[in-house]
């Protein structure tokens, strides 16, 4: 069952970031204080699956507006199963709620990066018809004090 992702959820979707895509800095209360953010605000949405009351994967996504793309474009921030319940449709199942949900706002395209480690994610995404058209570069800021 693919579901719209619940407060009582982040500890467990947290835990993905941190241990799936090898994210550290995706503390439980970090993750909470963001969820509420992107709760308020309607260009965000996260999707779990849930299989037998048990989180097994999610999705998050974000409506993007750029002066080249005036109808906006879907950015899949982070996607990522349980291994032990990877290559079942799972992933899939998400990938197809968040095109939905992008075709719903008017959206004109779909897209998500993924690190440069992820292999099997690249695999993943050419699988459902999606083409690699480009790197992502980021800068970390220093904390300011």
């Amino acid at each position: 069952m693919i579901r719209d992702m619940r407060y009582e959820d982040c500890p467990v979707v947290a835990k993905f970031w941190r241990e799936l895509l090898d994210v550290p800095a995706a503390t439980d209360e970090s993750f909470r204080r963001t969820f509420e953010k992107m709760s308020g605000d309607d260009r965000y949405r996260t999707f779990v699956a849930e299989e037998d009351g048990k989180v097994v994967g999610f999705l998050t996504l974000v409506e993007v507006l750029s002066f080249d793309d005036p109808d906006g474009y879907i950015k899949m921030n982070g996607i990522a199963i349980l291994p032990e319940y990877q290559r079942r449709g799972i992933g899939e199942q998400l990938v197809r709620r968040a095109e939905e949900e992008g075709l719903a706002r008017g959206s004109s395209s779909i897209g998500c990066a993924s690190s440069l480690k992820r292999t099997g994610a690249h695999i993943f995404c050419d699988k459902l018809g999606y083409e690699k058209s480009a790197f992502w570069f980021h800068k970390i800021f220093p904390k300011q004090s």
